[in-house]
């Protein structure tokens, strides 16, 4: 049998237990190398999702060193990469976590081909869904367009019970040279902003495997009324976990089957939450411009405006709308990197519908500045909130952000936790947004509170007029 390493391709899919193509290479009994490649797909990531890569990238190379095993760090074109990781280790097989989105996509059929005419053994294995985008069917064998048909389809099948992490990862006899991460300097863009978010990170395997223990036992119970107040600790926060594999979704869900078996209230609506992330990646799959483009390509003829450096826009990204629910929770992704689901929403829709501006924007704001940065998740839940996407919310929906602040945030915790103006004695978390922004904002917590850009019932009656003319 070749002694011959095998070089498993780190991605986003930084964890030892559930990990196919790891438990594959160590059960093959070869040398086993594990390495990360900075390409071009890492150097354009925006500055949150770069940053918190990194640390991730950092916390796995330590957890591998305490088996005895190492991360090898290389930077360039990921095939022109392997190859010379090849050509010095003499490896004879490379396994990596299979991706989906367009980019991957492209880039690993193009490498798996290279490396097989190489006479390489190149293999992509399943880990980052619990279901494969091309296996979920309709029965006339096309893709779902509409949520809950998906769900009813998938909500019965099995999926793989997860892998335990190896207890050895067989090291080569020599080890190829390694960059040092800190070369990459993949924390530059986010400047000062990234101490502030630090204390919010929950970085790594083990961590993740705590967070979702603790959210089955204390929360998932009520997690149907819970995940809703965004004062509350009423969520899994999983989020950050999943966009980099330090958990897998098969471990997420095999947990809130034992939590539903056990008749916990929540665990069903934790179980949708999990397809709802499959869904918008079985959708990527069939429909890559759901990243760039209309899904419903009748919404192009649609006049949002697509100018991101309007006042509006401006003050939108800066959480100064003057609306207390939108800049609260904008405010909130620029101190802890993440935003809670509720305020997604409204900021979501109070830039497209109250603002008339385009997703776009958007998506390329969060892409910009959230730790838990998915593309799938990221797209669909902006075109979901504009109405341009598939299973979207009607147009007529317009959530007004007054009344969601009094259904959903009663004793307003949440806007004294991130809004320091007209407060005597502001929070330490709604102070920490100015040591968060750009210098170049200007901004302090001694200003007056803004008036509204766009008050909300003015917004809503504007949004509607809009949206009912739209011709389509």
């Amino acid at each position: 049998m070749s002694t011959s390493p095998v070089l498993v391709w780190f991605r986003r899919d930084l964890r030892l237990s559930d990990h196919p193509a790891l438990n594959a290479a160590v059960k093959s009994g070869n040398p086993v190398i594990p390495v990360f490649i900075h390409d071009d797909q890492v150097e354009t990531l925006g500055a949150a999702p770069k940053w918190r890569l990194g640390l991730g990238i950092d916390h796995l190379s330590e957890t591998l060193e305490g088996l005895n095993s190492r991360l090898i760090l290389r930077r360039g074109p990921a095939l022109e990469t392997l190859r010379t990781l090849v050509q010095e280790t003499g490896a004879g097989a490379v396994f990596w976590t299979r991706l989906y989105d367009p980019a991957a996509v492209e880039r690993d059929t193009e490498l798996k081909a290279a490396l097989k005419q190489d006479g390489i053994d190149a293999r992509s294995f399943g880990g980052h869904l619990m279901f494969e985008p091309w296996t979920v069917e309709t029965k006339t064998g096309g893709f779902y367009k509409v949520y809950t048909p998906f769900w009813n389809m998938v909500k019965n099948r099995d999926v793989d019970a997860p892998l335990s992490a190896p207890a050895k990862i067989p090291a080569p006899d020599a080890w190829p040279s390694s960059e040092a991460l800190s070369d990459w300097n993949m924390g530059a863009a986010m400047d000062r902003g990234a101490a502030v978010v630090a204390p919010y990170v929950r970085l790594g395997e083990a961590a993740a495997q705590t967070r979702l223990s603790t959210f089955i036992d204390k929360i998932v119970a009520r997690y149907d009324t819970t995940r809703d107040q965004p004062a509350v600790d009423g969520t899994s926060g999983l989020s950050e976990n999943l966009a980099l594999g330090e958990i897998s979704p098969h471990q997420c869900w095999h947990a809130g089957l034992r939590a539903r078996q056990e008749g916990k209230p929540g665990a069903e609506t934790f179980l949708k939450e999990l397809v709802w992330r499959e869904f918008a990646y079985h959708l990527m799959h069939h429909t890559p411009r759901i990243l760039t483009d209309n899904w419903k390509e009748g919404w192009d003829s649609f006049p949002w405006n697509r100018d991101e450096t309007t006042e509006a826009v401006m003050r939108w990204q800066q959480g100064r709308t003057g609306i207390q629910f939108v800049d609260a929770a904008m405010r909130e992704l620029y101190v802890t990197g993440r935003m809670h689901n509720r305020g997604r929403m409204i900021v979501a829709s109070y830039l497209t519908k109250h603002l008339l501006s385009d997703w776009k924007i958007g998506l390329k704001w969060f892409e910009d500045c959230l730790i838990d940065w998915d593309p799938a998740s990221n797209a669909m839940g902006w075109q979901w909130s504009a109405g341009s996407g598939p299973d979207a919310t009607p147009y007529f929906r317009v959530f007004n952000p007054v009344t969601q602040l009094d259904k959903f945030d009663k004793d307003r915790q949440y806007l004294k936790r991130w809004i320091a103006q007209g407060r005597r004695a502001p929070s330490e978390t709604a102070l920490s947004f100015y040591d968060a922004i750009p210098r170049a904002w200007g901004l302090s917590g001694d200003q007056e509170y803004p008036a509204p850009v766009v008050a909300a019932d003015e917004g809503r009656k504007r949004a509607l007029e809009a949206y009912e003319n739209r011709g389509f």
